[in-house]
């Protein structure tokens, strides 16, 4: 793959070291193209059909669900966030007093403050499960404990694919198969993984899947996709819109009120999931990540970041085990020494953009970076450690 190649899909000025996806990607200038055509389009709305409400919006489902090897599409729906497509699995789930939810230490709070709302109104009980203070077999240990923690009691295992801020790697298939021993559901917060790490609905079969658009799928702000599984069939959503109904592509009968919704993930779409500008811009950017594969990105990530990674560990910093993190996020523990506001002001005067994520600093490659932007960062680093 020519990388030259990849890095003129975007418009990052050369003087600029983006490490920072895992916040906010950089869109595609097909995007962009995308989406300036779209709002040229709402200036001009005779010229837009009814049927873009619809087909679009269908194909952009069938999109997602090629990313994460699903065969029907019909359980794609989509969403304006993450913590919308959350409460709608919350609000689909009665739990009974003494449940438990269990969740990991410092999940984002998109994926938290619903389930904390959940088990206080059912008298249950979040369960959080910690990372072992420990700097050898962190991961493993985590995921060790992770399974110790379901049980009879467990309702509901709500996590990420990996750790936001760590990029700590979770063992989903095993996971799931506790999860399944014991009766529980589990959702998964895909927003830091599907894009750039494989994910099978195939193989994992979660109950629900979440994913933010903006990051690792390229979206624009205020995009996202949920999957929902057999589970969740005769659900209620959160929003009664017309599009969510049975027969609502039929625009003359609208008023004809239907009693009924549309089956499987379509009765969950928010309202104007058919937003001419959002979809257009999805469908590009989805069109590029099919095109790439999650596989090719993962392992490039980590080749550029190899030699970074082992300098950051002889200059003192703690990362992740490689074979239990992800390589296109990881977070790193810096030295004590270092002095966070001169590193921050030093990081911002070579235009270098990361983030800082409770305990750690936490960067996110992608196609448009290279060694050398990791080369960049460690040297900013000793910098301020001379």
């Amino acid at each position: 793959m020519d990388i030259t190649e990849q890095k003129n899909l975007f418009d990052l000025p050369e003087n600029i070291c983006y490490l920072n996806t895992a916040s906010l990607s950089p869109s595609f200038k097909a995007v962009e193209k995308a989406g300036i055509d779209a709002v040229l389009q709402k200036s001009r709305p005779y010229l837009i059909p009814s049927s873009d409400f619809f087909d679009p919006v269908i194909e952009l489902k069938k999109r997602f669900a090629k990313l994460i090897e699903l065969d029907d599409y019909e359980r794609i729906a989509s969403t304006p966030s993450v913590s919308y497509g959350i409460a709608t699995v919350a609000k689909n789930i009665k739990l009974k007093p003494g449940d438990t939810v269990v969740l990991m230490q410092e999940q984002f709070p998109s994926n938290y403050y619903s389930w904390k709302k959940l088990t206080d109104k059912y008298n249950a009980q979040l369960k959080i499960v910690e990372a072992p203070r420990t700097k050898t077999d962190r991961t493993k240990l985590w995921n060790e404990a992770i399974l110790e923690a379901i049980d009879d009691s467990t309702a509901v295992v709500a996590m990420g694919h990996i750790h936001w801020s760590s990029g700590a790697l979770f063992d989903l298939k095993t996971i799931r198969a506790k999860t399944r021993q014991h009766g529980a559901l589990m959702i998964i917060d895909g927003s830091q993984s599907v894009g750039a790490l494989p994910f099978s609905i195939k193989e994992l079969q979660p109950d629900a899947l979440i994913c933010a658009g903006y990051k690792w799928l390229f979206g624009p702000y205020g995009c996202g996709y949920a999957y929902y599984g057999p589970y969740f069939d005769h659900g209620e959503p959160l929003e009664e819109n017309w599009t969510n109904r049975l027969d609502s592509h039929i625009l003359p009968d609208l008023t004809q009120y239907q009693s009924q919704y549309k089956p499987l993930a379509n009765r969950y779409v928010m309202g104007e999931s058919g937003s001419f500008i959002h979809v257009k811009m999805q469908l590009e950017a989805l069109k590029q990540v099919i095109s790439w594969t999650p596989k090719a990105i993962q392992e490039y990530c980590k080749q550029i970041s190899a030699k970074a990674v082992s300098e950051l560990r002889d200059l003192g910093c703690d990362i992740e085990a490689d074979d239990y993190r992800s390589h296109h996020l990881f977070g790193l523990k810096l030295p004590e020494t270092v002095n966070i506001k001169t590193f921050k002001k030093e990081l911002k005067k070579n235009n270098i953009f990361v983030s800082f994520r409770g305990t750690f600093v936490r960067l996110s490659c992608h196609f448009f970076n290279t060694e050398a932007d990791f080369d960049k960062f460690v040297s900013c680093l000793k910098s301020v450690m001379d």
